[in-house]
């Protein structure tokens, strides 16, 4: 992978939004809603969610696999923890 092809977290955030302007996955909006009517802020609940999104694009990148919109929703239903954090 070249670095032009990495995705900045800029870059992220915009493909959130424009999830949410598109309405698809229904799922985004659905969560950013529940963080932001939980107290989190709407700029932080997209960086959340943003972060789930990067996990997607990682593996694609990687692994030259297609998106798991599967995982995406369970990633997305875990936030404000971020599934990929562990306790030591």
């Amino acid at each position: 992978m070249q670095d032009e092809d990495i995705m900045t977290g800029d870059m992220l955030v915009e493909t959130v939004e424009n999830q949410l302007e598109d309405g698809n996955p229904i799922k985004v909006k659905e969560t950013l809603m529940r963080l932001v009517m939980t107290g989190t802020p709407r700029e932080e609940a997209l960086q959340m969610i943003a972060c789930a999104l990067s996990i997607e694009v990682f593996d694609v990148a990687k692994n030259g696999g297609s998106f798991d919109l599967k995982r995406y929703s369970e990633n997305l239903d875990a936030l404000p923890d971020m599934p990929w954090e562990f306790d030591d």
